[in-house]
């Protein structure tokens, strides 16, 4: 659902998931649809989402419209009775979010953000490193996610309207990676933004405090090339994660141990791995991803809304 840049390069990486069929696509206009269809040889295109419903076909809908979008995309999929895989952020806010998961459980339905990164390869083998005890406790995360995409105050990164800026794009990342890491949301916040000409976040940073004295310093830009680095220290030692977005390695160091090296390139861009996710689920009769649950899903979404009140950023 959805024909723009992200639905492209989820709908190439399918090619590297093993069993996945692409067998619709669904945009605003027919003639979108269409081009879209014939440039990734899918059998069938929609230029109304009621059509696309229909398809008796379609057993799991990803939702790549843009932001604002989202939920009405979800509701509608759930109420035909389709599985929903959703690009992040998974809505605008908390409440949307709130919304979209009690008419999932409300229709018992699949429903899952689509919080890619998660099921990366290098990520994945720093949660096995951490639940190993590899690190010790883990005690602190310094993760950040920055690009440059320059001055266009009519493009959709800076358009307020359209939920455009840092935190929505790209600081998303670094947030939801701490939330992967501890486990829980933090108990308390503070953070500055760069409020640029059009009225969104064009960079902020961010430091988490949690109850136990565990720390996360996060940041995130939309005009500013950051390193993409992500890091998680413990009492016995720490993770790297160079890139971690992209990258195809995370790197173990523990006190008093020369350093593990885990290195697996992919050819995707890695959006095949949170589509295996969901269609594992799916075979297993589940309603929701246990590595990305809803409960967490909405409770990111409340995080990133205390984040805007700091900030007196609201969306038009």
């Amino acid at each position: 659902m959805g024909a723009g840049n992200i639905s492209r390069k989820f709908a190439k990486d399918l090619a590297y998931a093993e069993g996945a069929e692409l067998t619709a696509v669904a945009s605003q206009t027919l003639e979108k649809a269409e081009k879209f269809a014939a440039e990734l040889s899918i059998p069938r295109a929609y230029g109304s989402y009621e059509e696309f419903l229909k398809d008796d076909n379609v057993d799991i809908v990803y939702i790549g419209t843009l932001h604002p979008m989202h939920l009405e995309g979800i509701l509608q999929c759930l109420r035909a009775g389709k599985a929903v895989l959703c690009e992040k952020p998974f809505t605008m806010n908390a409440e949307e979010a709130a919304e979209a998961v009690r008419v999932a459980r409300e229709h018992d339905t699949f429903l899952m953000e689509a919080m890619w990164t998660r099921y990366l390869p290098p990520l994945v083998q720093a949660r096995q490193w951490i639940e190993a005890g590899k690190i010790g406790e883990v005690v602190q995360v310094h993760a950040n996610f920055g690009f440059n995409a320059g001055w266009n105050p009519g493009g959709r990164l800076l358009d307020k309207k359209l939920g455009g800026g840092a935190l929505l794009d790209a600081g998303i990342y670094p947030v939801s990676f701490a939330s992967m890491i501890f486990g829980r949301q933090p108990d308390r916040i503070s953070s500055t933004a760069h409020l640029g000409e059009t009225g969104v976040d064009e960079r902020f940073s961010a430091l988490f405090e949690y109850d136990g004295g565990q720390t996360a310093l996060l940041s995130g830009a939309v005009r500013l090339r950051l390193s993409n680095n992500a890091y998680v220290y413990g009492t016995e030692g720490f993770i790297h994660l160079p890139n971690f977005l992209f990258g195809p390695s995370a790197t173990l160091h523990a006190n008093g141990e020369e350093p593990v090296v885990f290195d697996e390139p992919r050819e995707a861009n890695g959006y095949n791995f949170e589509a295996e996710e969901a269609m594992r689920c799916l075979r297993e009769g589940r309603k929701e991803s246990a590595i990305m649950p809803l409960d967490e899903t909405q409770a990111v979404m409340q995080t990133l809304d205390t984040l805007r009140r700091q900030w007196g950023l609201e969306y038009e």
